[in-house]
């Protein structure tokens, strides 16, 4: 069904990467969504009106609020599809995050309700009268609301989309909830035990959590998150891939949204080639870098040493000393300054992100003791910073 819908609904639906086809993705994710929960609101809101009864007619309407959700969910895809303009060159994708944060809190807010009624049927047990009608209208909730869970997922997945792993999370938290009327109604059937109100505050919990998970991926991104491994691995192997650059380094990645992105990076280049040609080695890298891998980068130009032994012999010393006092320590942007009296080595030291600002001074300080030991004249100038790339797990 899913593969018939994206077939039929999306153009070009290959092209994940493509914000036209991003966007259709998400308007036809939810306007299936949207005409899923008003049906089901017209089915339960016409029996509950027929059965009078009070609890089927305030889950159609359950089914009505959720409705709203894929609306609101429409609505962010459409916003977060609009070109970037003068107040907001980088676009308006993070509008989808925002969208994705209040489904979050919608999703919490079912969860607190849910568990305040749980709370009051385990104070006072309410008799519980088993209704094949309404045992059916059950049945059919859990079937559509586990089906457009993994539709969403799906989807989400497909085309990296924060809201729509929400709303699908929030389908999922629909079929915990009847799920648990199911069991409650066949316990009490079966046993006449009622554990209505239980299982009701377990789910509840259940549902809540799902909601603060949610609420958390959403928010990282608009913080500002640490580069992935495979981000900086994909980034820093394509311009290092590139004839006229010997490594990289200070990989900064700014996320505006799915599939759009801002990066800087410093691109080492030999310090004896002709700057106009490193220069136009730049400019290939950050034009190939927006036509092939749609971000946008700016890299900043680092000459450094390639071939003088003394400086390429002292650096290896300096790594050995960092890399014996820390193994997640590294330098980089090395170079040596000789004069009369002393010889400066010029590094920018990467140190964990956990260290003090005591501790950094102290393995600032260890280091210019270990290479006073190799030659009394070095004096190391070092500037210590943190990477901004996530930590391997």
């Amino acid at each position: 069904m899913t593969k018939f819908l994206i077939r039929k609904f999306v153009r070009e639906y290959e092209e994940t990467d493509k914000s036209s086809v991003r966007t259709a993705y998400g308007v036809m994710a939810n306007v299936v969504g949207i005409v899923c929960n008003v049906l089901l609101f017209l089915v339960k809101g016409g029996i509950g009106i027929m059965l009078q009864s009070v609890s089927v007619t305030a889950d159609a309407f359950n089914n009505l609020s959720d409705a709203g959700s894929s609306i609101l969910s429409l609505v962010g895809v459409k916003l977060a599809e609009k070109p970037a303009d003068r107040e907001h060159p980088f676009g308006h994708g993070r509008l989808e995050y925002i969208a994705a944060f209040v489904v979050a809190f919608l999703i919490m807010q079912v969860g607190f309700s849910f568990f305040k009624d749980a709370f009051a049927k385990v104070k006072e047990p309410q008799i519980i009268q088993f209704r094949m009608v309404l045992f059916i209208i059950l049945l059919l909730t859990i079937f559509v609301k586990l089906w457009l869970s993994i539709f969403y997922k799906k989807i989400g997945n497909r085309i990296n989309s924060q809201v729509l792993k929400a709303i699908a999370t929030d389908a999922m938290s629909d079929v915990l909830v009847t799920s648990a009327t199911i069991v409650s109604l066949l316990t009490f059937r079966i046993s006449g035990v009622n554990i209505d109100g239980w299982i009701g505050m377990v789910v509840a919990i259940g549902v809540i959590w799902a909601g603060i998970g949610i609420a958390k991926d959403t928010i990282e991104p608009l913080l500002g998150e640490a580069v992935s491994i495979e981000t900086y691995q994909v980034l820093t192997k394509f311009v290092e891939d590139y004839e006229g650059i010997v490594g990289s380094h200070d990989l900064i990645v700014h996320n505006y949204g799915p599939n759009r992105s801002m990066a800087s990076i410093h691109a080492e280049v030999p310090n004896d080639v002709n700057i106009e040609c490193s220069h136009e080695i730049i400019d290939r890298i950050e034009r190939d870098a927006k036509e092939k891998l749609n971000i946008f980068l700016v890299i900043h130009m680092d000459p450094i040493e390639t071939k003088n032994e003394v400086v390429l012999q002292t650096k290896k010393k300096v790594e050995m000393v960092v890399l014996q006092l820390h193994e997640e320590m590294s330098i980089h942007d090395f170079r040596m300054v000789e004069g009369k009296e002393q010889t400066n080595l010029i590094f920018d030291l990467i140190i964990p992100h956990d260290y003090s600002e005591n501790e950094k001074e102290c393995i600032k300080e260890d280091i210019q003791a270990q290479m006073k030991v190799h030659d009394e004249k070095y004096c190391c100038v070092i500037t210590a910073e943190k990477s901004f790339i996530a930590h391997k797990e």
